[in-house]
């Protein structure tokens, strides 16, 4: 099996990390702080319990040995050895910016860079590199061990080979891919961040209680999850960077985040993650 390295050790970079353990590849988790990894490494392992309850028939492997398989680290260096990089920074362009200008210098000319970005294009990320056909978006869903399905981004230099290692690394842990063409948002977050926004809008104009707006979407639209409850488990600070990133990019008004996320984010309210959001967890 070929190797990973999964760049971000926050929501998403768990889960990415833990998907791969669970289906027997050796991946390595970098952060920045030693405090950080130990906690991502918690996580993991209560989320590795968690998610055997509901998958019994999935999962006969103790926890402690599916987490053996992650190597938590802050060195870098570390990426000279791998033959893939998941990257799950925050969806901020000058960290972003400062991750792939480092890594570049590190990786080997073969590496394939899985970006797990929200909205920003593949191609605005690849051009910070001396490989942009090595890059792909591979846009996992949160809770990632939970979903089957991946929403795959085609850069403008994305090779065929770079799609086909892609696709074939997705299979061995059990995602299908959907692979869609470049644009701020792609198709998934272009969408449903209209719905979270307008969800936030309708809360602030005291139209409705989010335990209502979310109500209508799951009983009314058979949803599994409204839009707040689903904005709550991204993280609103999340959803906020990627509201400015879409606005900045199309110069829209319809996706001029709403003052009451913004309002939030300051707050501390940063949704499931940090215990209290739309909702208390």
């Amino acid at each position: 099996m070929r190797k990973v390295a999964v760049i971000g050790a926050g929501v998403m970079g768990r889960g990415v990390a833990q998907n791969f353990a669970q289906e027997g590849v050796n991946v390595i988790l970098l952060d920045i702080s030693e405090e950080k990894l130990e906690h991502a490494k918690e996580e993991i392992r209560q989320n590795i319990r968690f998610h055997a309850l509901f998958n019994k028939n999935k999962i006969d492997e103790d926890s402690e040995i599916i987490l053996s398989r992650v190597n938590f680290s802050t060195d870098y260096q570390l990426l000279e050895q791998v033959d893939f990089v998941v990257e799950n920074v925050p969806e901020k362009w000058e960290v972003k910016k400062s991750v792939y200008e480092k890594v570049d210098e590190i990786c080997t000319e073969n590496c394939v860079f899985l970006v797990n970005t929200s909205c920003i294009p593949i191609t605005k990320i690849a051009a910070l590199t001396k490989r942009p056909e090595k890059f792909i978006g591979t846009h996992f869903m949160n809770p990632v061990p939970l979903m089957t399905t991946i929403e795959v981004i085609k850069g403008y230099h994305t090779s065929e080979e770079t799609i086909l290692l892609t696709k074939e690394l997705l299979k061995h842990i059990g995602k299908e891919c959907i692979i869609v063409n470049d644009s701020p948002g792609f198709v998934s977050n272009r969408i449903s961040h209209l719905f979270m926004n307008e969800a936030a809008f309708v809360v602030q104009d005291q139209v409705a209680a989010p335990n209502d707006v979310d109500n209508i979407f799951k009983k009314c639209y058979g949803h599994k999850m409204g839009p707040l409850e689903t904005a709550d488990l991204i993280g609103l600070d999340t959803v906020v960077n990627s509201l400015d990133v879409l606005y900045e990019s199309f110069q829209d008004s319809k996706y001029r985040c709403c003052p009451l996320l913004r309002k939030m984010v300051d707050a501390g309210l940063l949704g499931k993650k940090v215990g209290q959001g739309f909702y208390t967890y």
